[in-house]
């Protein structure tokens, strides 16, 4: 029995003369009636009785057109799904975050994504560059977002943004009252800085920044993330500095964040990575937002710097 017979029968329990059921299938009278004829003899079942104007069905008939439909709602189901999952419109993404930017711009994008592809399912992991680059090696994860990452032959890297680096400071301390802090005189400080893990990293960034602008800086504390980071200088053990999406999420009572003056190098990155060979459509819908949320920010950055 395969879905064919299914077919043939439920349109002659549906019309309930062959002739009809034949020109709704478009095919001849006698093959309609030898299928039929095949299907009663492998369920060994009468599932018609001839009429004068046609057959009538019996009560196995009546019960085979009840599972017949249900078959076939099954599977227009399946086809729909399994057309939608290759479409990009549903599966499963496995996304990998880390650190800071899961405080602004990471959610944008994932929620973004699920308003336009909600039976797509969203699982994250939390990983630090080394863990993501395994995982995406072993497929373990769909894509990974990240900081200062080096070219790999085998991992993709599509730019997010990039974002001027910003003072975390205790309140009350004497940087705070300026609107910009001159990055030199962040020498006279000691700094906390994260993460110690995935070189290059963002406290390799730090101290070249520092180098560049002439000074070693004393480091009180080197911690995981920014929250940590952040929680340290309230309680006066440095200064730290932060990418600017943290600090529109990022809020650690008792310190101030300032923008960095004379800095213009004071930056970093956030990029998606996948591997590159991937050709999946639910890869490729991924990138298409993040692409288009590069997009716009230029945008809105062209058009603040115009005014």
């Amino acid at each position: 029995m395969d879905l064919r017979h299914f077919k043939y029968f439920l349109a002659v329990a549906e019309e309930l003369n062959i002739g009809r059921a034949a020109t709704r299938l478009h095919i001849s009278q006698p093959p309609l009636t030898r299928q039929i004829r095949a299907l009663e003899e492998e369920l060994g079942v009468e599932l018609f009785v001839r009429t004068a104007k046609g057959v009538e069905l019996t009560q196995a008939g009546e019960m085979l057109k009840e599972e017949a439909i249900n078959i076939g709602m099954l599977v227009d189901a399946a086809i729909d799904r399994v057309q939608r999952a290759g479409e990009g419109k549903l599966g499963r993404l496995d996304v990998a975050i880390f650190g800071s930017a899961i405080y602004d711009i990471i959610p944008k994008l994932l929620q973004d994504f699920r308003t336009r592809l909600p039976d797509v399912h969203i699982v994250l992991h939390t990983m630090n560059k080394n863990e993501q680059i395994e995982a995406l090696r072993q497929r373990r994860i769909t894509v990974g977002f990240n900081r200062m990452t080096p070219p790999w032959p085998d991992i993709g890297r599509e730019l997010i943004a990039t974002e001027r680096l910003f003072a975390v400071l205790p309140d009350g301390h004497a940087l705070a009252a300026h609107t910009v802090v001159p990055f030199r005189a962040l020498a006279d400080y000691p700094f906390v800085l994260f993460p110690n893990v995935g070189r290059p990293n963002f406290s390799d960034l730090v101290l070249d920044l520092c180098k560049q602008h002439g000074f070693e800086p004393a480091v009180a504390q080197h911690v995981g993330d920014a929250v940590t980071g952040s929680a340290l200088v309230a309680r006066g053990f440095g200064i730290t500095l932060i990418p600017e999406s943290a600090t529109k999420s990022l809020r650690v009572e008792g310190t101030t964040c300032r923008p960095l003056a004379d800095a213009p190098q004071a930056v970093v990155d956030l990029s998606c990575l996948y591997r590159a060979n991937d050709q999946s459509p639910l890869l490729k819908a991924f990138l298409g937002v993040v692409r288009e949320y590069r997009a716009a920010n230029e945008r809105d950055a062209g058009e603040n710097s115009a005014h």
